[in-house]
């Protein structure tokens, strides 16, 4: 825990954000400068756990080499105090997985923008050469249509087809999430920026269509529908998407590689392109504050 501390190495803690199974987020002051940032705290029962040091200081390094208006910002990664914590941009937001529950309405008018801002976030990973394995919803920070790509810790470095990927090769454990993943993710296999593009079809069809690709009643059922079986067209379940746009997601759901557009700018290309509606929308109706009673 980091509740009761005033300080973490050169940091002053604000207060706490959000709490996970093995890190906690808290806003944090580095004085004498007065911008507050993030900092993401490994949890002290987890200090000697070198696997999620590992991770945590993985994060910072993929996160470090990366610089985009659609990316978090990541300042440091801090492991010689007593617990280990990546300093990082504080972006006050809900993620993508929140808003479609909480906001759909809302969220459903923006959604063109949203998505080529997701996309272009992603490119700018793929350009500097690495692989995410965890796009879905709850990666995306958005506040108003501004967006944020997060989450690095299992990222790698991207490989050519046909060479064994470090964390993806045949004997290594699979890592990502269930509902989002790659056929050649699940099988263990080379993973390159084309995982990504499949994880990308798979959110933006839930985004569109208000649920995943996939449902299925156990973890291993849903991880061969992935494998085997053609997801319906986005329109099924929302007849105002553009045939160009679930065409696009269709493709980017393609159980090979070589079926999916080549690259996310190949995506965002057709994303700023073509419509994602038939036809455009109202805006969503504005919310009533207290002081209209």
């Amino acid at each position: 825990m980091v509740s009761g501390r005033d300080f973490l190495g050169p940091y002053r803690l604000v207060r706490l954000i959000r709490a996970g199974n093995t890190c906690q987020v808290w806003e944090a002051i580095k004085d004498p400068n007065p911008e507050r940032v993030a900092l993401k705290v490994l949890l002290i029962e987890h200090i000697k756990n070198k696997d999620e040091i590992e991770q945590l200081k993985h994060e910072a390094e993929v996160g470090l080499t990366l610089d985009h208006p659609h990316v978090i910002k990541i300042f440091e990664f801090v492991g010689k105090h007593e617990l280990p914590f990546v300093a990082m941009e504080l972006f006050q937001g809900r993620n993508l997985k929140q808003e479609l529950r909480e906001n759909a309405e809302s969220l459903a008018y923006y959604l063109p923008e949203i998505l080529k801002s997701c996309a272009a976030g992603l490119h700018h990973l793929h350009t500097k050469g690495w692989v995410h394995c965890d796009i879905k919803p709850d990666n995306y920070l958005i506040r108003g249509q501004d967006v944020r790509l997060i989450d690095f810790s299992i990222a790698q470095k991207a490989k050519k087809q046909g060479l064994l990927s470090g964390l993806f090769g045949r004997n290594a454990k699979v890592k990502g999430t269930r509902s989002y993943m790659s056929p050649e993710q699940i099988r263990g296999q080379t993973v390159t920026a084309s995982a990504d593009i499949y994880s990308f079809g798979c959110m933006a069809f839930e985004l569109l269509a208000g649920r995943p690709p996939f449902a299925a009643s156990t973890p291993n059922e849903l991880l061969n529908k992935h494998l085997k079986s053609s997801p319906s067209t986005v329109q099924v379940h929302n007849d105002r998407v553009s045939p160009e746009t679930a065409d696009l997601i269709t493709r980017m759901l393609a159980k090979t590689p070589e079926k999916r557009p080549e690259s996310m700018k190949s995506v965002l290309g057709e994303l700023e392109k073509n419509q994602v509606y038939r036809a455009g929308m109202r805006p969503p109706a504005p919310t009533s504050s207290a002081s209209d009673s």
